[in-house]
């Protein structure tokens, strides 16, 4: 297979701060990465939906609200219920070095605090899709 990395970049719940994303995923394009932008918003199903529909290898989570131990966990338990198990689940915001620790615990990939080079993060996900998918 060769065609780009796919990857959905979502805001998930009431969190209304979208600029990081938008960074985020424009970054991810400039990278070569075919960049899906769910909006503002989203619930943990409507972002696993939208995934399944995209067949994405990614999915990379903003969340600047403070329910990221809420968050991720509802993704992943959707994500292992419809069967996305070679699907990474990424993300970023605020959140705390233990909570990040916990996350990583649970099944979440690398999560990125706010000043991370844009750079590091599709790095990271080029590696781990090169590693669990089959390109």
């Amino acid at each position: 297979m060769n065609r780009p990395i796919r990857i959905l970049v979502a805001k998930v719940g009431l969190d209304g701060h979208d600029r990081g994303a938008k960074v985020i995923a424009s970054a991810l394009k400039d990278a070569g990465m075919e960049v899906i932008y769910t909006g503002l918003r989203q619930t943990p199903e409507m972002v696993v939906n939208a995934a399944l529909q995209e067949d994405v290898d990614a999915i990379g989570i903003s969340i600047l609200s403070g329910a990221h131990m809420t968050v991720f966990p509802k993704v992943l338990a959707i994500m292992k219920e419809k069967g996305l198990n070679d699907v990474l689940l990424t993300g970023g915001g605020i959140i705390p070095d233990e909570d990040m620790t916990a996350l990583k615990e649970q099944g979440c990939g690398e999560l990125f605090p706010p000043g991370t080079p844009t750079s590091q993060i599709s790095e990271y996900i080029n590696a781990w899709v090169k590693e669990h998918r089959e390109f």
